[in-house]
Order: C-alpha cells, then structure tokens, then sequence
C-alpha cells in the first residue's frame, strides 16, 4: 500500500490490483501509441478486438472453460440475469429450483416467478440467511429446468464450500466469488458474475453459457434479451462496455502473475482464517454465518453493541480501513477481501480489533 492509498474493505465496486489501475491509467489516454485511448476507440477495430479475446481467452484458461460454452460481455449488471436466465430457459409451465439464501437469490426468486413454476426447496430466511443447506437438507423435482443458486452472499457472509450436485443443470450467481477457486465450469449450464467484486470495475456482466441453452429460448422474447444475440455477434450486437472489458483482461493479466486461481485461493483462504480466527477466541466479535457456512470473500460480524459497531467503524476508517459497515439490512461489520484486496490489510485489520477488544471491552 501506498502512503496515498488505503485497505479498501468495499463489497463492490471493491479493490482492483494497484498494478491494473496504474496500466490503466496509461491505456486510457495512449492504447500501445495507438494515439487513442481504450475508453475511445472503435469497438470494430482490430485493436479492441484483440482486447475482447484476450479477456475471453484469459478467462477461459483460469477457469478451464470448456470449448462447448460460450463466454459472453453482457450488460445491466448481475440483477439483468435474474430474468434473463428464466426467460431464456423456462417456457410457460416448465419448472425450475431457486435456493434461497440472502437477498440476491431472493431477487432472483422474484424476477423467475413471472416466467414459470418456481420452487424453492430450501430456504435459511427465517434464520437470517446465516447458512447454506447441506446435500441432505433438500430435494430437487425430476422435471426441474435447472436449479439455481448463489455461490457466495456478499451481505451475509456465506458461501458453498462445494456445489449442489442434484442432477439437473446449474445456475449460479458467482458475483462475489468467481475466479476466487478452482470450480468445475462443466458441472454448469450458467455462471455469471457482475465485474465489480473480482472480475474489474461496474460495467460488464461475464455470462458463460453452454452451447445447447442458446436455442431454449421462446420464439417471442426480444432480441437484445437473448443469450444467442450476443453469442453469434461475439458479445457485439451493440456497443459493449469496452473500458470494463479491458480491464477484465487486466485483471486476469495480474491473476495469471500471482500463479492462478489455485494460487489465489490459498491466499484468499488465509487472509480470511486471520480474521476467523480471531472471531472465535471470545464472544466479543460475534460471526453472523455459521461455521460451516463461512465465506472466504466476505466476513460479517458484531460486536457487543451498536454503539460500539459505529466506533469500530469510525476508529477503523482513521486507521486507513474503510468500508467495513454491514449491510443495512444486519447492520454490523463486515471486512471484504476478494482476490485483490492485500494480504497486509487482513493482518492490519486483525491488529486493530485485538487492540480494539482491548481498550473497549464492555
């Protein structure tokens, strides 16, 4: 870090790698002495076409994405998919599964409702959302399209630590935790994510999609919302978000440097054993999400009261750790360390709350 920069604790728009900003801050004025910036240029031209296979092919090794699956740049954020998925895969009558397990998913539950018979097998609403079901705790009907979950619920602190296997194709919102872990992409019709966690800046939505769902869709729904529109056009039927895409290349850029999204997980699983850890020395700092149920990208806690969450946060923010309010909808704290979020900004933030329980137990 910086003198000039502080540990960014923000579930999203959230922290980039310093390295990507700086290379950024080059390319948006003079693109490799193009003369033109990224932000700028054509988005027929060869240069940004070169840009927008370089983040496709990039996101295709880290991930291992089959060659059956298309990799789209889509806009409208993670919240368009929530009705793009069952438009797109659901005709009147057909059913499909949605796990509700925090507030995205609940969303998503009610956007699918107008477009076919949704079930919803399990649910941790009345618990407040402080876990994710087990194998055991829910069955899915044989007729089902596709079951649909989130992988990691930024607001709640949770997260799969494996993915449902109940043999039917799968949807997920992997927002807040792709390109975090090795995941077995063939196990999926769906994934997308919103860029603004893991993946770069808002702007761009990366869907990828198998092959065989692309023809699911009705005759009826509009060009623009359909998954085939922009997978025969290359995810440019109209203007893409060229800046955001760039910066996805970037990102992956970085993330191939520091040795892949196997890499990354060990780093990731640390910086949030660090702040675990020190959860469950007492009852001081209070874990809202179930042991089993922990996310390594986003860690929600309380403390023995409100007044002292508020100056936990204020004394925090003066140290150079910002962004560590919950939710509205808990309140508390929650500290948001995705892939390019520094592993000394975990041990800064373990550091302060010892010191913190130290001079402020009740």
């Amino acid at each position: 870090m910086t003198a000039s920069r502080v540990f960014n604790f923000n579930p999203g728009p959230s922290a980039l790698p310093l390295d990507v900003l700086k290379q950024t801050s080059v390319d948006v004025v003079n693109y490799q002495e193009t003369g033109i910036g990224v932000a700028e240029m054509s988005h027929r031209s060869a240069e940004f076409t070169g840009i927008i296979q370089t983040a496709e092919a990039l996101l295709r090794e880290l991930l291992g994405i089959p060659k059956n699956y298309h990799v789209l740049f889509m806009q409208g954020g993670a919240s368009s998919q929530f009705f793009m998925v069952p438009m797109n895969l659901l005709s009147p009558g057909q059913r499909a599964a949605y796990l509700n397990t925090g507030t995205w998913s609940k969303k998503a539950i009610k956007e699918a409702n107008a477009f076919g018979e949704i079930d919803v097998p399990y649910s941790s609403e009345d618990q407040q959302f402080n876990r994710v079901p087990l194998h055991d705790e829910y069955a899915v009907s044989t007729d089902t399209r596709y079951l649909y979950f989130v992988s990691n619920n930024t607001i709640y602190g949770t997260q799969f630590g494996t993915m449902p296997d109940k043999g039917v194709t799968l949807v997920s919102d992997m927002s807040s935790d792709i390109l975090s872990r090795p995941i077995d992409v063939s196990q999926f019709g769906i994934i997308f994510a919103g860029a603004q966690k893991n993946l770069g800046p808002a702007g761009v939505t990366v869907v990828i999609i198998r092959d065989d769902l692309l023809d699911k869709a009705p005759d009826t729904l509009p060009t623009m919302l359909r998954y085939k529109t922009h997978a025969d056009k290359q995810s440019m039927f109209n203007t893409p978000p060229c800046l955001a895409i760039y910066m996805v290349g970037e990102v992956c850029k970085w993330l191939q440097k520091q040795g892949g999204v196997e890499k990354i997980e060990q780093v990731n699983r640390a910086k949030a054993a660090s702040i675990y850890e020190l959860i469950d020395e007492g009852e001081y700092y209070r874990g809202h999400a179930e042991p089993g149920s922990r996310s390594v990208m986003n860690i929600a806690f309380n403390l023995p009261s409100a007044e002292l969450e508020a100056r936990f946060i204020k004394e925090a923010a003066a140290q150079g750790l910002v962004g560590l309010k919950g939710h509205r909808s808990i309140g508390g704290c929650r500290a948001s360390m995705y892939n390019a979020f520094p592993p000394e900004g975990a041990d800064k933030l373990a550091t302060f709350m010892r010191e913190f329980r130290a001079a402020h137990k009740p």
